[in-house]
């Protein structure tokens, strides 16, 4: 009996060596990983601190003479536009995600809830627009908007974020909308509870989480792109923040710490961003994770 008990013990112990050491195991891959995505966003900020030659000395030590200089420039030189080209991408970013919400709930709403002839076939052309790469049609977009003179102008790239925007907008206002049953609309309806009075008072706060979750992706994807804005936009005073900071790469060299110092004036207001509405986006991010 003696013996049982002492090879009993031995596995227990022999089981919580080897799960306490598959668990510092693993804490150290995440501990590496998470390293790995730090430092690169670490050695941006304090590489934007150091002048052109001591970047081009050491790209890795610490910076020895830490400066604002290339923050003082790109602030108060003109020739960069960093500071038009954030009110760009703010002016689009907004006014499109804007559009995406409103519109994709509004399809989505009725793709949902409305039973009408082509009700699927719809459904299944915006379920194609999430499949088809956007940059396969950059040339198709660039012909037509420079014969309809829509190319150049302030209002450009709106077009194409919120037509491309709405089909992820509309499938994922679908689905949601899915798990909420009929019988509080039917209720709404039964007390005189127009149908859009129903969609807009009812409906539209209860799908906020998902509209959350749209507005997430969509500001995101509508602040960071460039192919478009690269295509789309001629004129320098309408520079998006992604083709803004292509103008310190010249032909024979470039700045790297005035890009980095770009980089991090550019990602400041995202970063502010993600802070404010942090509550929001842990919401969003869950969001149909559980039927309501």
């Amino acid at each position: 009996m003696e013996h049982k008990n002492n090879f009993f013990i031995g596995n227990v112990i022999a089981q919580k060596i080897k799960t306490g050491s598959s668990f510092i195991f693993l804490n150290l891959i995440l501990i590496i990983f998470s390293i790995s995505c730090i430092f690169p966003l670490v050695w941006l900020l304090y590489s934007s601190l150091k002048s052109k030659t001591d970047f081009n000395a050491d790209i890795i030590h610490l910076p020895i003479a830490p400066t604002v200089d290339n923050y003082i420039d790109l602030l108060s030189n003109t020739d960069y536009q960093i500071l038009p080209s954030i009110l760009n991408s703010f002016r689009v970013t907004f006014i499109s995600v804007l559009m995406i919400i409103l519109f994709g709930f509004i399809v989505g709403y009725i793709l949902s809830r409305v039973n009408f002839w082509g009700n699927k076939i719809l459904y299944l052309l915006f379920l194609a627009g999430m499949l088809i790469p956007i940059h396969t049609l950059l040339v198709p977009i660039y012909v037509v908007f420079n014969k309809t003179g829509l190319s150049n102008k302030w209002f450009t790239l709106i077009i194409p974020y919120i037509a491309f925007g709405l089909p992820i907008a509309v499938f994922l206002v679908d689905g949601f909308l899915k798990s909420i049953p009929l019988a509080l609309e039917e209720a709404a309806a039964i007390d005189g509870s127009s149908f859009s009075r129903t969609m807009f008072q009812i409906m539209f706060p209860i799908c906020k989480p998902i509209l959350t979750t749209v507005a997430i992706i969509q500001t995101f994807q509508c602040w960071n792109e460039f192919s478009f804005a690269l295509v789309l936009l001629k004129s320098q005073r309408l520079f998006t923040v992604p083709l803004a900071l292509t103008q310190f790469s010249g032909q024979f060299s470039s700045d790297y710490p005035r890009i980095m110092a770009g980089m991090i004036i550019t990602m400041l207001p995202i970063i502010i961003f993600y802070f404010v509405f942090s509550k929001y986006i842990i919401e969003g991010m869950v969001a149909g994770a559980v039927k309501g």
